[in-house]
C-alpha cells in the first residue's frame, strides 16, 4: 500500500491527526536571550508569560530544508502545508527539500501548499486533504483541488498587542502602541497576497467580535467549518463561538490553543479565525 503523508510547519497549531500519517516541521521563535523551539515539548503558557514581560527585538525561524526532510521521512506521496510566503521563507525552504526529495528517490512526490495564511486556515487546508485521501483522490487531483478549496478560505483575527510585531520588524513601534492602548484592539484578515492587513481599530473585545462576526457573514460563512485559535483567551473564543452559532446554526465551530509561532504573534488575548466562505 503507498505511503502517503501530511506535513506543515507548526505554524498550522496541528501535531497529529486521527488517520492519516502527519508531521510538523517546528519554528523557532529567537531572542538574544533564548531559543524557543515550537513542537511538542514546547511550554506554551511559559513562553507567551516570558514574552509578555521581554523587552527587545525577536525573531522568528522557519523550518530548514532539513527539517522538512525529516518530516517527509520515507514517505511516498507527502502533501506539505506552509505558513504564507508573504511572512516567511517556509514555503520556499519546503520547495528546496520538494527539489532533493524527489531527486534522491525516483518516483516519489511531494505537493507544497503555499497557504498564503496561517493557524487555523492551514487547519482547514489539512482537514481537507485529509478528507481527499481517504476518498482515494489520485495525486494530481488532490494538489489541483486543494488549490481550488484554498479560494474558499479565510482568515481573520483580533488583536489587543502588537508588542512582537515590532520587535519583529513587521510594524512600526507607533502602530504597536495603538493596540492595547484605551482598550484597542486591532481586527484584521490574510490578504489575497499572503499579508495580514488590518481592518478596524475596534475600542474593547464585545466591538472586536461584533466586527469578526460581521466579516465572517460579509465573507459568505454560512454552514461551513470556523477554527478558532486562541492565546490565553478561551472565554473570548466561546463567545464568538456562541454568536456565530446563534445567526447561523449549522456552522461547524471548533475551539484550540495556539501554538508556540501563533502564540508569538497572537499574544495574550488575541484570537485567529480560519473559516470556509460558504
Amino acid at each position: 500500500m503507498k505511503k502517503i503523508k501530511i506535513v506543515a510547519d507548526s505554524s498550522a497549531n496541528v501535531l497529529t491527526l486521527n488517520k492519516i500519517p502527519f508531521a510538523a516541521a517546528p519554528m523557532k521563535v529567537i531572542t538574544d536571550a533564548r531559543e524557543f523551539v515550537d513542537d511538542a515539548a514546547l511550554d506554551v503558557e511559559e513562553m507567551v508569560a516570558w514574552f509578555d514581560t521581554c523587552k527587545g527585538r525577536s525573531k522568528t525561524s522557519c523550518p530548514a530544508p532539513a527539517d522538512w526532510l525529516d518530516a517527509f521521512c520515507d514517505a511516498e506521496e507527502v502533501y506539505c502545508v506552509t505558513i504564507t510566503s508573504g511572512l516567511s521563507g517556509s514555503y520556499n525552504s519546503a520547495c528546496v527539500a520538494k527539489q532533493m526529495y524527489e531527486a534522491e528517490h525516483e518516483g516519489r512526490r511531494v505537493c507544497v501548499i503555499d497557504s498564503l495564511s496561517a493557524g487555523p486556515e492551514l487547519m482547514l487546508i489539512i482537514e481537507k486533504l485529509e478528507q481527499y485521501i481517504e476518498q482515494g483522490m489520485a495525486y494530481e487531483e488532490i494538489c489541483k483541488s486543494i488549490e481550488a478549496y484554498k479560494q474558499e478560505t479565510g482568515l481573520v483575527f483580533m488583536l489587543q498587542s502588537l508588542k512582537n510585531f515590532a520587535a519583529n520588524g513587521r510594524v512600526s513601534p507607533t502602530v504597536a502602541k495603538l493596540a492595547g492602548v484605551l482598550g484597542i484592539r486591532i481586527v484584521g484578515k490574510a490578504g489575497d497576497r499572503g499579508t495580514l492587513e488590518p481592518m478596524h481599530k475596534c475600542r474593547g473585545e464585545e466591538r472586536s467580535l461584533a466586527a469578526i462576526l460581521s466579516y465572517l457573514k460579509s465573507s459568505g460563512l454560512s454552514k461551513g467549518k470556523v477554527r478558532i485559535a486562541h492565546c490565553r483567551n478561551e472565554a473570548a473564543a466561546r463567545k464568538l463561538k456562541d454568536m456565530i452559532l446563534s445567526q447561523m446554526g449549522q456552522a461547524d465551530v471548533r475551539i484550540h490553543r495556539c501554538k508556540g509561532l501563533c502564540s508569538y504573534y497572537a499574544e495574550t488575548g488575541g484570537l485567529l479565525v480560519g473559516f470556509e466562505r460558504g
